[in-house]
């Protein structure tokens, strides 16, 4: 994500050109971590499902002891302002912040009351439909509720996801296969993962070890209403092996398909095409009752 793509930032009531500094040397988000942001997408003028990620930075911040600062319907809205600054056209990712400024008792935790807020939106394309991806294994592991705060889309995570993917590229690939502790399949490094098999879908069942994205649980119902069958379950290593597909879903990208997962390879094959091209003709139904 260069940051000389355009930028459009919001904080203290301000919208501001460019990414501007927003954070104090002492907040306690600074150096403590406690920061939450979410991510959604705006393409070809609409922006699929708005109000869940709204929503969701929202419960983020309550999930590390914050007060979110604007409720949902005023999150919603200050985006919509922001992207009407924007030429029609532009793809723009959205990301709302909130982070604390102070600590409350005990010195590591933060004061609720001390909650910050910003809004970045910036331009980044939308990746071709035919950018896809390689995985192979990694030794990290996404944590478990009882040590990490996985119930909340929180950056202290990513540092960890981060060390995934450096070790992936390390090997030659773009992106990683990783397990929980129990040694099942848990996601990417980056996003949901799903596999296909005799034209049957599966993805691991969400068990607190990773975020059940809105845009997963976007795709699962959409397959789902298409009559493909999608089981979530429990899923090893060699289930992906043994598939016919696999294909991502964040929000960056939407659908992503997999070539290859260490030495298996795989073509990008018609579940992983409609489960792109039905995420996108719903994104663009104006009878769909996303936001945006």
């Amino acid at each position: 994500m260069a940051t000389d793509n355009p930028i459009l930032t919001f904080h203290d009531g301000l919208w501001q050109q460019g990414s501007v500094p927003v954070m104090r040397s002492a907040d306690h988000g600074t150096w403590l971590g406690t920061l939450v942001f979410d991510g959604a997408r705006h393409f070809d003028g609409v922006t699929p499902d708005l109000q869940a990620h709204c929503e969701r930075v929202n419960n983020s911040a309550v999930s590390l002891g914050m007060i979110p600062t604007l409720s949902t319907q005023q999150l919603v809205d200050r985006v919509k302002e922001g992207l009407a600054q924007f030429h029609k056209d532009a793809a723009v990712y959205i990301r709302p912040m909130y982070w604390s400024t102070d600590y409350g008792d005990g010195f590591i935790s933060a004061d609720p009351e001390s909650t910050d807020f910003c809004l970045c939106l910036q331009e980044i394309p939308m990746p071709p439909a035919a950018n896809a991806a390689r995985l192979t294994t990694t030794r990290f592991r996404r944590p478990s509720l009882d040590v990490a705060t996985v119930n909340a889309k929180a950056a202290c995570l990513y540092p960890n996801n981060a060390r995934m993917m450096r070790e992936a590229v390390s090997k030659g690939f773009t992106n990683a296969l990783v397990c929980d502790t129990l040694d099942n399949v848990a996601e990417s490094a980056t996003s949901n993962v799903f596999m296909v098999r005799d034209g049957v879908v599966f993805t691991p069942i969400p068990n607190g070890t990773f975020l059940d994205g809105i845009t997963r649980r976007r795709i699962i119902g959409l397959l789902r209403s298409q009559g493909v069958t999608v089981h979530e379950c429990v899923l090893k290593v060699e289930d992906f092996h043994g598939a016919d597909e696999v294909f991502l879903t964040g929000n960056l990208a939407k659908v992503t398909p997999v070539i290859a997962f260490d030495d298996t390879q795989y073509d990008i094959g018609p579940i992983t095409r409609q489960a792109r091209t039905g995420y996108l003709d719903w994104a663009h139904d104006k009878n769909s009752t996303h936001s945006g």
